[in-house]
């Protein structure tokens, strides 16, 4: 059998063999690779409070802990594209060989940092690594498994990425109990090593297949747009001067960058990011669905932490034990979202999933410190219902939307929109936390002195440091407040988002017929281009 054959499955009317030990030992390489890559979106989150700590971390600024944060996703989601073509013109396991090498000497690296800045930067060159990574992932699996497996074998790759929302605030709190901040990065090494010695023995060189050209000048405007963007939502919050230049001036130039993005695009043959795939209304309103769902997960998720470890007092293990709920509710979610798309349909089952996850974003109100934990714990397990009944729907649909030839680059514009969307989450809402809770706490710091005053009113962490400095219990209630009231006013406009998204969902998933599952299965041969 030929190596075509082998990734198609057998000639139609032939049963396929079960899988052999070495094609599951081949998917448990491809599943820590990305486990090494959603790790690393969710094990930084207990670390930030450590981080803005000027003795125990780098004494970072809000705007720094959001781009510490954003710098790995932004990077992340707009060179998924590039990696797919790298995957596709010179083989995929050497992709993936160099960007799990990139990824792991960049994890060292942001380790080691002495500024926010530098971690920054490695973070960001850590995004190049899994950009090169989670492309050639999904196309070794359609090599490794024939047809009659391969769904099978991509639906555990996908379910074990619940794995790392439960573990990496887990091991992120544990290692901080015993060991320094940059302990969180170095987990990623031994990941490296076991996926780099797997991918030799168990993962097949394949050959390059694909010569499309290469689009630099997409790849180029994309990334300073959205940077552009995000860099002048962020620096607005922390300035709070949204009239400036270099704020307005990076925002207004962006999407101008975008803007002349879509409209090469729409002129390229081999475009980075296939606009036209947004003609199809349930494809379009499905990405766009999911995209904002992010947006208020990442978001909620990056002022969870600051809560937990700040008016909850709680150790950074305790945060990580804490947001552990939500992995179950995922795990429940996504299983039983299936099983009701059968019977009610996707239109209402992902509908009511985006309305679940928008009620638990907007459940972040009623919390304050002396809530009882049960009830926390209690809405993450409902939240990670809810989107673990988003997020599986709405990629069968963006798939089945689309021609057998254009799965592959729809299913990366997919991945990018929850990536940007992410990143987005954390720009926009990270810059109303900060921007409501100094409103709040500014009265309160009238009678400190303008070096003491400076980061109290950056952050509730830079107040809580100031009290412990000066001796002043009542400026740590006066964080506390604040901060608590910043998080009322953020996580509503979280939920509104979410609340969009089911709407969007609502409308353009009217009339949708779910695939027939007495219609054959697509196979490679059929055009399905994987490697994205």
């Amino acid at each position: 059998m030929t190596a075509a054959q082998s990734a198609s499955g057998p000639p139609t009317g032939t049963s396929e063999p079960s899988p052999t030990p070495a094609q599951w030992l081949a998917l448990s390489v491809l599943i820590l690779a990305q486990l090494a890559v959603w790790l690393d979106n969710t094990i930084l989150n207990v670390a930030l409070k450590t981080l803005a700590d000027p003795e125990e971390g780098l004494g970072a600024t809000p705007s720094e802990l959001q781009w510490s944060i954003s710098s790995y996703t932004l990077v992340f989601a707009v060179l998924l594209f590039t990696g797919g073509v790298l995957a596709d013109r010179y083989g995929q396991r050497r992709i993936l060989l160099i960007g799990v090498g990139v990824f792991g000497v960049c994890s060292a690296w942001a380790a080691w940092s002495d500024s926010p800045t530098e971690l920054i930067v490695a973070r960001g060159a850590m995004g190049i690594g899994s950009a090169m990574i989670m492309p050639a992932t999904l196309s070794l699996i359609s090599q490794v498994f024939g047809a009659a497996h391969r769904a099978k074998a991509i639906a555990i790759w996908s379910g074990c990425s619940g794995l790392a929302i439960a573990a990496g605030p887990l091991i992120s709190g544990a290692l901080l109990e015993h060991f320094w901040w940059g302990s969180v990065f170095l987990v990623n090494v031994p990941l490296v090593l076991l996926v780099v010695a797997g991918a030799l023995v168990y993962l097949p060189a394949a050959s390059a297949r694909d010569r499309r050209r290469f689009d630099p000048l997409g790849v180029l405007l994309s990334t300073l747009g959205v940077f552009a963007v995000v860099y002048g939502i962020i620096e607005g919050g922390h300035r709070n001067a949204w009239l400036e230049w270099n704020v307005l001036g990076f925002i207004v130039g962006g999407l101008a960058l975008l803007c002349v993005f879509a409209f090469v695009e729409l002129r390229t043959a081999n475009p980075s990011f296939d606009i036209r795939l947004f003609r199809n209304r349930q494809f379009s309103g499905a990405s766009v669905a999911i995209m904002l769902t992010f947006f208020g997960l990442t978001g909620s998720q990056y002022y969870a932490t600051f809560y937990l470890q700040g008016p909850r007092a709680q150790t950074p293990f305790e945060a990580g034990m804490t947001l552990a709920p939500v992995a179950l509710g995922v795990l429940v979610g996504a299983p039983l979202a299936a099983a009701l798309v059968k019977r009610w349909g996707a239109q209402r089952v992902v509908t009511a999933c985006m309305l679940t996850a928008a009620a638990t974003f907007f459940g972040y109100v009623f919390f304050d410190a002396s809530t009882p934990l049960p009830w926390f714990w209690l809405l993450l397990v409902v939240q990670g219902i809810g989107l673990g009944g988003c997020v599986a729907p709405t990629t069968e649909i963006i798939i089945a939307a689309l021609p057998a030839d254009r799965t592959g680059v729809g299913s990366a514009v997919n991945n990018s929109l929850r990536q940007i969307g992410g990143v987005l989450g954390v720009a926009v809402l990270g810059t109303v936390l900060v921007s409501v809770y100094r409103d709040q706490i500014t009265p309160d710091l009238a009678q400190l002195p303008p070096a003491a005053a400076e980061p109290a009113e950056n952050s509730a962490e830079g107040a809580r440091f100031v009290a412990e400095q000066l001796n002043l219990p009542g400026l740590v209630e006066s964080a506390n407040r604040s901060f608590l009231e910043a998080m009322h006013v953020t996580t509503v406009i979280g939920a509104a988002m979410a609340a969009i998204g089911a709407v969007i969902i609502w409308f353009t998933l009217s009339g949708h017929r779910a695939p027939d599952p007495k219609e054959p299965v697509r196979t490679e041969e059929d055009g399905v281009d994987a490697a994205v």
